[in-house]
C-alpha cells in the first residue's frame, strides 16, 4: 500500500504563522503535526511507500525537517511546482499529480497533512478491506452549525454513502469527512477520470461527491479526538489540548 499525505497549501487562514512555513510543519505539543501524522502511518505493517506532495514555497522547509526527523522508513518529498495560493493545483490535482508522477499502481492511503486524529488507522484500513470500494474516515462533529465548514456524509445501514456535500449552507447530518481516504487499486483510475472532467479541484469532498454517485464509497465512522488545524482558533486549541494531555 501506498501513503500519500497532501500537504501542498498554503493556509492563508493561519497567517502569519504559516507567511514562511508550512502548516504541517507547525508544532502542535510537543511535536510537528507532520510527524503526529507519521506516528500513525508508521504503525502500519504494509507501506511500501510514503510520499508527501507539497509547494515551491515550502519545498526546502520539508527537506530540512526530513534530514533532521531521522526516520528509517523511506519518505519521499513531491514538489508540484506552484508558489502562491493563487497558482496552487488544488488537493486533487496534487494526488492525481503524485500518481502519474510515481506511476503508483498500489492501493493508496490518501490523508490531509493538516489532520490530527487519535483512531488506529489499522482499524480504518480493515474496514476498508472489507469493502469493495473506496472508504473515507467520518466524525460526528454533533453541531449542524459546525458541519457547515466540512464535507457533510450520509451514510446507509450498510455504511455505504448516499449523499456527500461539500460545505453545504443546510446540512442534512452533523456526520462530516475528516480528510483520510483509501482507495484500492483498481479504483484509481477514478481519479484521472474526474480531473479530466471537473473544475472543482481543490477540496477532496467534491472527489468523494462525484465517486459516491458512480461507484461504491464507504463510510468508517470513529469517536477518538479530531483536529482540523484550520483557523488560528482551531489551531491554539489543538495545541493547548495535547500540551494537557502530554504534560500528565
Amino acid at each position: 500500500m501506498t501513503v500519500i499525505i497532501l500537504a501542498a497549501g498554503y493556509a492563508v487562514r493561519l497567517q502569519p504563522l504559516t507567511l514562511n512555513t508550512s502548516k504541517s510543519l507547525l508544532p502542535i505539543g510537543n511535536k510537528k503535526i507532520i510527524d503526529r501524522i507519521l506516528e500513525k502511518v508508521l504503525k502500519i505493517g504494509a507501506v511500501s511507500s510514503i510520499y508527501i506532495i507539497t509547494n515551491s514555497k515550502f519545498f526546502k522547509n520539508f527537506g530540512d525537517w526530513l534530514k533532521s526527523a531521522g526516520y528509517k522508513k523511506k519518505i519521499l518529498l513531491i514538489c508540484d511546482g506552484t508558489t502562491t495560493n493563487e497558482n496552487r493545483l488544488g488537493a486533487i490535482r496534487d494526488l492525481e499529480f503524485v500518481i502519474k508522477e510515481e506511476a503508483i499502481s498500489d492501493d493508496i492511503l490518501v490523508m490531509a497533512g493538516d489532520n490530527l486524529f487519535e483512531f488506529d488507522l489499522a482499524d480504518f484500513l480493515n474496514f476498508a478491506k472489507q469493502r469493495d470500494g473506496a472508504a473515507i474516515a467520518l466524525y460526528d462533529i454533533g453541531s449542524i452549525e459546525l458541519a457547515r465548514n466540512f464535507g457533510v456524509v450520509e451514510i446507509d445501514a450498510n455504511k455505504k454513502v448516499v449523499d456527500f456535500e461539500e460545505k453545504p449552507g443546510n446540512p442534512k447530518s452533523t456526520l462530516v469527512s475528516t480528510g483520510i481516504y483509501y482507495f484500492p487499486k483498481d479504483k484509481v483510475a477514478f481519479i484521472n477520470e474526474y480531473v479530466k472532467m471537473q473544475t472543482k479541484l481543490d477540496a477532496p469532498g467534491h472527489y468523494i461527491g462525484w465517486l459516491s454517485r458512480r461507484d461504491e464509497v464507504y463510510g468508517f465512522t470513529f469517536t477518538e479526538d479530531w483536529y482540523d488545524i484550520g483557523t488560528l482558533e482551531s489551531y491554539r486549541k489543538a495545541d493547548q489540548d495535547y500540551l494537557k494531555k502530554e504534560s500528565k
